[in-house]
Parts: C-alpha cells; structure tokens; sequence
C-alpha cells in the first residue's frame, strides 16, 4: 500500500492518510491483521511531523478502523470481531448524516432526487465491483 499526501491540498493532511487507509481496507490493499507502518517510518516516509501520522492513526481507531496493540503498533481491525453494536449503529448515523448532507447539497446545485440516486449508485458500484456476490 502506498500512501501518498498533497502538500498543497485543503484537506489536512491526517484526513488524507486516513481516507487512503480506509480505501486500502475497502479495496482489499490491507486486510485485518495486516500492519501498519510505524508512526515514526510513516511520518518519515511522507515528510510530515509525527503528530500528524499519529492523529491519522487515532481517528482510525476511533472509527473501529485499527486496533492499536502497544508497542506492536497498529493493525488493521476485523470489524466483525471488534465492532460492538452500537459503534456500529453509532457509524451508520455518522455516515447517515453524511449522505444527507451530499444530498442537500446536490439539491442546493438544482439537481434532482433521481439524479442523486443514481450519481450514488454510480459511484456504489464501482466500489463493489470487485467484492463477490455473496460479499456483497
């Protein structure tokens, strides 16, 4: 897996490390129980402060992303095992209240509910079209 941030960009740069972990698990780049890198060999990797990569690594974990083990560091978590119910009602508001707000948003721009729908759909499917059916 290859992180890589844009200096110049809006988005801070621990959201950008987060988004691109969130994608390498999604796409099966990472699985649970792969490593991260260290805090420490990422920063350096990247040319950004520690605190940076640590604070990405945080907001993962919060999210039920990682699971942090000491001085192991940190490992891609299996939702499945660490996920309790309510993190995971707690998440699907989370990423509820986010759609609504990309639908507002694409309401305010003039575009209609069938066009939402099927921009979302669109965008669904390209990223379950590699799992197998009965993953998805």
């Amino acid at each position: 897996m290859l992180i890589d941030v844009d200096l110049m960009s809006p988005e801070p740069i621990y959201q950008q490390i987060r988004a691109q972990i969130v994608h390498a698990v999604a796409t099966g780049q990472l699985s649970p129980g792969d490593g991260l890198p260290s805090v420490r060999t990422l920063a350096s990797d990247l040319g950004v402060n520690m605190h940076t990569v640590n604070k990405a690594y945080a907001v993962l974990r919060d999210e039920g992303y990682v699971v942090m083990r000491g001085r192991s560091g940190a490992f891609v978590a299996d939702a499945a095992q660490t996920l309790s119910p309510a993190r995971a009602q707690e998440q699907e508001q989370r990423m509820a209240q986010t759609l609504r707000k990309l639908a507002t948003e694409f309401k305010a721009r003039g575009g209609s509910r069938n066009e939402f729908m099927a921009l979302a759909d669109a965008q669904a499917q390209a990223v379950f079209a590699d799992m197998r059916e009965d993953e998805r």
